[in-house]
């Protein structure tokens, strides 16, 4: 029995398309005007003229055209054949290559078991990867720089660190943990053959808890946290309490998809336990992302409404950019998954294998860019912790114009004592006269100098 094994270069003009390459056209097999195809070498390809007695019993290759390697194994009849280091194959070709094992003898069984290893110019990581282990390496830069600058900034300023901008930090943190992890997961992978797996699931991990902090961040912000809030009182117990649910679906999904790519040991009713498990772990991600969607955008057009009517265009104004920051995120979503779907559904794909990875990335570039513009509304600065109290006068002067309530037209908590859940009125901790506690009360165009605290 010799089995013929076959490495297929596949051009990336077919390659790219939905119906894949002829491997006829490619030189593996044969067929007639008629329609016939045939790829062993036997009585009735030959009856068809598809092939000549000498490749009787082999898998049919036309040499004219055949571009790329191939071997015989020779299996005995009892016992094991060896392929060892007599079954390496070169090739000069750049791209999408395919392994193909064929057994053309005469209804022989033949147990095919042990490890196949993919070499590139660049080491073992796939090929189809490298572009993604490049891009990783610039994230991972890119939220250092991030993360250093604003951990500075808090340390320079810790004496007026406010707690939304903790978070803010954690968020970052672990978006770099994240990357870090994957960056030396695949130059593990390149460079031994093999994936570490510690490294692995730590970055799994890490990007559970980024996509279930920054869904937190998210809402906390919109609901306005640091600009009319000092305090979320009990909201912030429900936030938590939607993180944990969301970091457990989350990460049980991204596990167990994991694991039903690496652990080749699973049996077949394994993995349909396993596939059964994912899908119910993406319904319900997906069920907690709507719910977090719509209270995020619920609250941001709250805390909106109520710097309109309250006159605080200051504070007005760093809403309004966040909005637009997260319009502009849900614009390209939008258009981008549009893009990923017209990709995969195209007779002929937009990427190329090699750049597959771009429609991950361009999720992750977005993400980060949110972050980013989070991180710059709400920088450490030395008016953080005030700026929540301090109240913008009208530009008339006129005081009568003034309600000097802050909670007027927010929400409240059923377990808060008043706005921040401490029984404080804020309406009653300040006046215009006391500039004590350092911040300004003058008028500043529409209203308050936030930046250096001095009075008009």
């Amino acid at each position: 029995i010799n089995p013929l094994i076959v490495s297929n270069y596949q051009p990336e003009e077919c390659s790219n398309t939905r119906d894949g390459c002829d491997w006829t056209a490619l030189g593996i097999g044969a067929s007639n005007s008629a329609g016939d195809v045939r790829w062993c070498c036997k009585e009735d390809a030959m009856a068809l003229d598809l092939c000549t007695s000498n490749q009787y019993g082999k898998l049919i290759i036309d040499q004219s055209i055949y571009t790329g390697s191939y071997l015989s194994v020779h299996v005995p009849k009892a016992g094991v054949g060896n392929v060892g280091v007599n079954g390496l194959m070169k090739t000069e070709d750049s791209g999408n290559h395919i392994l193909v094992i064929a057994n053309c003898g005469f209804g022989e069984d033949v147990l095919v078991s042990g490890t196949s290893i993919w070499e590139s110019d660049h080491g073992y990581l796939p090929g189809d990867l490298w572009g993604e282990f490049e891009f990783f390496i610039l994230l991972t830069c890119l939220y250092f720089a991030l993360l250093g600058w604003y951990g500075w900034k808090m340390h320079v300023m810790s004496d007026f660190t406010i707690p939304i901008q903790k978070w803010i930090l954690v968020t970052l943190l672990m978006g770099f943990i994240e990357v870090f992890f994957k960056v030396g997961d695949y130059w593990i992978w390149n460079e031994d053959g093999v994936r570490h797996f510690l490294a692995m699931y730590v970055g799994i991990i890490a990007g559970v808890m980024k996509r279930a902090v920054s869904r937190a961040l998210i809402l906390m912000v919109s609901l306005g946290w640091g600009v009319v809030r000092d305090t979320l009182g009990g909201k912030l117990r429900r936030i938590i309490v939607f993180c944990i649910l969301y970091a457990v679906s989350s990460g049980a999904r991204d596990i167990f998809t994991t694991l039903a790519i690496t652990d080749p040991d699973l049996n077949t009713q394994e993995e349909k336990e396993v596939v059964d498990v994912i899908a119910i772990c993406t319904f319900t991600t997906a069920a907690l992302d709507v719910t977090v969607y719509l209270w995020i955008l619920d609250s941001i057009n709250a805390t909106i409404e109520h710097l309109e009517n309250m006159s605080q265009y200051q504070k007005l104004k760093i809403m309004l950019r966040l909005r637009l920051i997260l319009i502009l995120s849900i614009l390209f979503a939008v258009v981008w998954s549009i893009f990923g779907i017209v990709n995969v559904y195209m007779d002929k794909r937009m990427l190329s294998l090699e750049q597959e990875w771009a429609v991950k990335g361009a999720w992750e570039l977005n993400y980060l860019l949110v972050l980013f513009g989070v991180s710059m509304l709400w920088r450490p600065n030395e008016r953080a912790k005030e700026f929540a109290f301090a109240m913008e006068l009208p530009a008339t002067g006129d005081l009568n114009e003034v309600e000097f309530d802050t909670n007027a037209g927010l929400q409240q908590d059923d377990d808060d004592d008043g706005w921040g859940g401490n029984g404080h009125d804020f309406s009653n901790e300040f006046s215009l006269d006391d500039d004590a506690d350092g911040f300004a009360m003058g008028e500043y165009g529409n209203g308050l100098r936030v930046e250096d605290g001095e009075h008009a």
